[in-house]
């Protein structure tokens, strides 16, 4: 039984960072049927932000006073890069057959890898001084800061062992969980994202800035990346320019299976991706090396035999 909830445990960790993430996709494609595929890379500009901000800022520092300006700082890169894409990238193919964007998507994900790669190992590329910060080399796993209190040691509560970022990773989607709602359902602003959801050209008759609404879900799901990358780092102990890929694509799984533009959908998919993870690894022939084939294995099933996912979301077709 411990074992069971042992493994709940990790699931719940592992499925809240799916969940984070995954919201990103959702409010993408729940205004404009986008399918961001570079929105893992946003997860792990994120993450490099973090790291940015602790050794330019607090290099050597493990305070925890100093987690809430890396929080910002991670926020901040991710937010740019997300309202610059959303600028430059997709705005201008709004019209196109939705093959275009999908393209394009692809191809952004594999510039801002590269991009990292290349420029975080070499930031002579963006200051004329010669790695005065001591950025560390990006083609390998580079270690993340630590964070007192959130990286110590691990404790045991009822035969589990609780690890204290796991604890932090589902505190921030339980509290962004709860922002997000009432920022969706109680602000001017979050209702305005939802009347461009439900109609844009009705929305914009009534007056609402339909780009300024796009840019704000892109904003907005940056913003949760940012935090799943900060929480990835804390837990992992590293991170690195590949990272976004696979879990870009474990997200997107999370929120097809809780029902694609449905957020409160995206969060339960995240959790239960996570725990149907967790348990396949612990009792299923294979372990973990067959951890990514159950993942993609149940977006298939849900694919095929319920497409709109676990909340039940309809996909409208607009074009």
């Amino acid at each position: 039984m411990e074992q069971v909830a042992q493994q709940i445990v990790n699931g719940l960790t592992i499925g809240s960072l799916y969940a984070l993430i995954a919201v990103g996709y959702t409010v993408v494609y729940g205004i404009i049927q986008l399918i961001n595929f570079a929105h893992g890379e946003i997860f792990m500009i994120g993450a490099f932000g973090a790291l940015s901000t602790s050794l330019i800022l607090f290099p050597g520092q493990t305070a925890l006073w100093t987690l809430p300006l890396i929080l910002a700082g991670a926020i901040a890169a991710s937010v740019i890069v997300a309202v610059v894409m959303e600028r430059v990238a997709y705005r201008p193919l709004r019209s196109a057959p939705r093959l275009a964007p999908l393209i394009t998507a692809i191809g952004i994900s594999v510039f801002l890898q590269e991009l990292v790669r290349v420029g975080y190992n070499d930031p002579t590329l963006f200051v004329s001084d010669v790695n005065p910060f001591g950025f560390p080399s990006a083609k390998q796993k580079v270690v993340f800061p630590q964070v007192d209190g959130i990286s110590g040691e691990a404790f045991e509560l009822g035969g589990v062992t609780l690890q204290r970022p796991a604890l932090f990773t589902i505190a921030c989607l339980a509290i962004c969980a709860v922002g997000l709602w009432f920022y969706i359902n109680r602000t001017r602003t979050g209702r305005a994202m939802q009347a461009v959801s439900q109609d844009p050209d009705t929305a914009r008759l009534m007056g609402i800035n339909v780009d300024r609404m796009i840019v704000t879900a892109f904003a907005v799901g940056a913003a949760l990346a940012a935090i799943a990358g900060v929480a990835y780092g804390l837990q992992t102990t590293n991170i690195n320019f590949k990272m976004g890929f696979i879990y870009g694509l474990k997200a997107f799984t999370a929120a097809v299976l809780g029902g694609i533009g449905n957020i409160q959908g995206a969060v339960v998919g995240g959790l239960v991706l996570g725990v149907l993870e967790a348990i396949a690894i612990q009792y299923l022939p294979g372990g973990s090396p067959w951890k990514d084939i159950w993942a993609f294995s149940i977006l298939i099933l849900v694919l095929v035999f319920r497409p709109q996912g676990i909340m039940g979301a309809k996909v409208v077709d607009r074009a």
